[in-house]
């Protein structure tokens, strides 16, 4: 029987992803110009499932008055994770809401529908547990797996640095038996992971399937790596509008001069206002209702919705969240930058600046390389930000 539920899990907070995740869950962050959990959603559906289970916990009210009670005609069923007790724990929070078989994704990661069909073939034909699998070259930054022709036989948590190619993607298909086993699974530091009760299963003689996938897959644990997901869905043609020529992607209802230049891949969303003379791309992708002044240049960044770039201004490797306000000639000149950052020192990180939700930068303002600007903050007119600013914060020299 093939799975016809999809149950993502979208009830974490990325704090890893801040000051992009102080107002917002990380599934509502930006891929490009709409939500990353739209994006899965899309992807559901396409793989053909009928209904939609969503694991809402950080900020639900973002998630859910985004989709409210459908996604394409499909059903959406909201369940709620009040504390962030692990993946498995999140999966459990859905057991009275599903009946029957399920597909369970993150919902924090762009993937493609060939990779869900392909894992929800393998539990029809076999009716075992079935798992998607990846070649990456960073194996050992997620969870790796072991594979003895088509059976997992071991999924390892911490691997070591070029020990496995093959990583766990996030695509599962069960059945209702995974409940069970999730009831009784240890907990490790008070946290229930979904791999554990996988691995307790493999220990009891469960057979897991193994299905090598490839395809779109991104990811983003840090803020930087926002460019990277935004890059990757540009390169995919998965913005969310028509191309008015060869990559570049123009809402209908956007406003672009004349004497605009737009070099793809790039994305411009609805109601967006481009000035004379303004540069647009490679790898930029503007959120709705986002203007842009005469003259600015923008690439390989990503604007949110309702964000201000002034006239004359300069953005490289730059992230706003939303209604951010960047005055004439700010500058913003791009990576590689050294960031101490959750206690690690990330070197040649490719990020110019990161400008949190309703940040205000006065008038030729100069982002160093690597600068974290916190919600609500205000940088006045001429200086030289960098490091982290707090939120709220005040720089005026």
């Amino acid at each position: 029987m093939k799975p016809d539920c999809g149950v993502v899990l979208a009830a974490g907070e990325g704090t890893r992803l801040r000051p992009l995740t102080q107002n917002r869950p990380k599934p509502m962050l930006p891929a490009a110009n709409r939500p990353i959990l739209e994006h899965v959603l899309e992807t559901l559906v396409e793989a053909g499932v009928g209904e939609l289970v969503v694991v809402v916990g950080y900020k639900r009210d973002r998630v859910q008055e985004h989709f409210g009670p459908t996604f394409r005609d499909v059903p959406i069923d909201y369940v709620v994770q009040d504390k962030q007790l692990g993946s498995g724990h999140a999966v459990l929070q859905a057991r009275a809401t599903v009946d029957g078989p399920v597909l369970v994704v993150n919902g924090d990661r762009v993937i493609e529908a060939s990779m869900v069909e392909a894992v929800a073939k393998r539990f029809a034909t076999t009716g075992s547990p079935a798992l998607a699998l990846l070649e990456h070259p960073r194996a050992h930054e997620y969870g790796a797996v072991r594979l003895e022709g088509d059976r997992v036989v071991d999924l390892v948590e911490r691997p070591a640095e070029g020990a496995f190619r093959l990583i766990n993607a996030g695509i599962y298909a069960v059945d209702e038996a995974l409940f069970d086993r999730l009831e009784t699974t240890p907990r490790t530091d008070g946290e229930l992971g979904l791999t554990e009760a996988l691995a307790a299963h493999i220990d009891g003689g469960g057979r897991l399937e193994g299905v090598v996938t490839e395809g779109l897959w991104a990811d983003a644990t840090y803020p930087w790596d926002m460019l990277v997901l935004s890059r990757a869905v540009l390169e995919a043609n998965r913005a969310s509008h028509a191309q008015t020529s060869p990559g570049v992607h123009v809402a209908p209802s956007a406003s672009v001069h004349e004497t605009a230049v737009l070099e793809g891949p790039c994305v411009v969303g609805p109601d967006c206002e481009i000035g004379p003379g303004v540069a647009l791309g490679p790898n930029a992708a503007l959120g709705r209702n986002a203007t842009v002044g005469a003259n600015a240049i923008i690439t390989d960044s990503l604007v949110d919705v309702d964000t201000r770039v002034g006239a004359g201004s300069t953005l490289i490797d730059c992230v706003t969240g939303q209604d951010v306000a960047l005055g004439a000639g700010t500058t913003v000149a791009g990576g590689p930058a050294e960031i101490a950052f959750h206690d690690r020192v990330f070197h040649s990180a490719a990020l110019g600046a990161v400008f949190g939700d309703r940040a205000r930068a006065g008038g030729a303002v100069t982002a160093e390389p690597g600068a974290l600007v916190g919600p609500d903050a205000t940088i006045e007119s001429g200086v030289v930000v960098g490091g982290q600013v707090p939120p709220g914060a005040r720089v005026v020299r």
